[in-house]
């Protein structure tokens, strides 16, 4: 099965090569019209002020059938990152990047992306450990430029969905923004940067992680999916962020069955998943978003504590996540993961581990298959004894918060509850120009 993308040409930005003195003059500041106090008083950046409730399930259902100012997905993300690869402000086309599904069970995604990981930007800090302060001497994302940043997502202040084109940035209250990544590995990838100017470190608290999942039920469309790196787990920027991008195909880890293990008192289901490469949890439903993304958040807060390297899905337009703890770049210090899967050069994050597979030589995606992925992501994986004892931590950490569990903590490994997970059964698609997943073919079209 192959997947057919659009071809858009793009050139290489002229933002991140040194500005000219004239450029400098015409802006002001630094003359990079980036994101510090240096170019920002007087800027302005359109607004996206979404409605924020307490959305339960009939809530989210309610907020779907509203018509919004402007279409979030269509018209903002994914409109606005085709304007900045028209302007020409990405690093390479990703575009003209093969990508195919893999034959097997799964249906790994294979992509090859050849030139990324020397165009993309260096890590620049430790790998061993999680939390590390911000350094701003370090790259961090406000010092892009205001051309790359799509728009500002804040709660909306009357309770309404609004949209402002050009919208003061308000310095004192540090704005959340969705920027465009300029190293992308699919159709419109962006990041989620929340209150970036308070320069906060790669670290998931309650309030950003909540935001991610309204930007996730904002887009309204499970082929828009979110995801979180910490370090450790190739994080490769320690500024707080999220990356998001569309891509019309199931995931193979949305396609593996999970055994139920407890409901939490606020309707939280938290699940394990099965028959995947790598070991994980899966929480779905809640009464609210809220319930859900806290207890999320309070289970990542507990890896992050305790120096545990972890991913993050989010799926299914913010109701199904995913939580992945993982161990390959202490694999890699220790000299225990072989040649030649260290040759591929991929360093398995979040889309990798979701069964998004992207390859930097042509040798890899010429033999790319359901048993090479297989192997490389059974490397990410903690073993079963270290699941167990990393499970133990989260669930003690969920039995001290405010959630509670509705049927005791002695039962958190009974009640098998196996399901399969098919998005293309449990969702229909919304309305996009953008995608088109034809069954029952050879070909599918993700983008028109």
């Amino acid at each position: 099965m192959m997947l057919r993308i659009k071809r858009v040409p793009t050139v290489v930005s002229n933002y991140q090569k040194d500005e000219t003195e004239e450029t400098a003059r015409r802006t002001g500041g630094c003359g990079k019209n980036c994101l510090r106090s240096c170019c920002i008083p007087g800027a302005k950046l359109p607004l996206y002020a979404f409605k924020k409730v307490n959305r339960s399930e009939k809530d989210l259902l309610e907020i779907e059938n509203e018509e919004p100012p402007v279409a979030f997905l269509d018209s903002l993300v994914l409109g606005e990152w085709e304007d900045r690869m028209q302007r020409g402000l990405f690093r390479y086309d990703v575009t003209a990047c093969e990508t195919k599904v893999i034959p097997g069970e799964y249906g790994f995604i294979a992509q090859l992306n050849e030139g990324r990981h020397l165009k993309k930007r260096p890590t620049e800090f430790r790998v061993d450990k999680v939390l590390q302060p911000f350094d701003g001497n370090k790259f961090n994302f406000t010092k892009v430029g205001q051309e790359e940043v799509l728009f500002q997502f804040e709660a909306s202040e009357d309770g309404e969905v609004q949209f402002f084109p050009n919208a003061p940035i308000a310095v004192e209250n540090s704005p959340s923004v969705v920027a465009i990544n300029v190293s992308p590995i699919e159709y419109g990838h962006v990041l989620l940067i929340p209150r970036i100017l308070e320069c906060l470190p790669q670290r998931i608290d309650r309030d950003s992680f909540l935001l991610a999942l309204y930007m996730a039920a904002e887009a309204g469309n499970p082929y828009f999916r979110l995801g979180y790196n910490s370090l450790g787990a190739f994080a490769t920027i320690n500024h707080l962020h999220f990356q998001a991008y569309y891509l019309a195909v199931s995931f193979p880890i949305e396609k593996a069955p999970t055994k139920k293990i407890t409901t939490l008192n606020a309707g939280v289901i938290i699940s394990e998943l099965l028959k995947y490469p790598v070991r994980g949890l899966v929480f779905e439903g809640g009464n609210t978003l809220k319930d859900l993304s806290d207890a999320v958040s309070d289970a990542s807060i507990c890896l992050q504590d305790n120096n545990i390297p972890y991913n993050v899905l989010i799926s299914d337009c913010g109701k199904r996540i995913f939580l992945l703890p993982q161990c390959y770049a202490e694999k890699q210090a220790l000299g225990e993961v072989s040649t030649e899967l260290l040759d591929t050069q991929v360093n398995p994050a979040v889309w990798e581990i979701s069964g998004h597979m992207v390859l930097k030589r042509r040798k890899d995606y010429d033999e790319a298959s359901e048993e090479n992925a297989w192997r490389l992501l059974a490397e990410v994986s903690l073993s079963d004894e270290r699941f167990r004892e990393v499970n133990a931590l989260i669930f003690e950490a969920i039995l001290t918060g405010e959630h509670g569990i509705e049927n005791g903590a002695d039962t958190l490994l009974e009640q098998p509850d196996t399901k399969p997970q098919s998005l293309e059964k449990k969702n229909a698609i919304t309305k996009s120009s953008h995608r088109s997943l034809v069954a029952g073919t050879q070909e599918c079209l993700v983008l028109h």
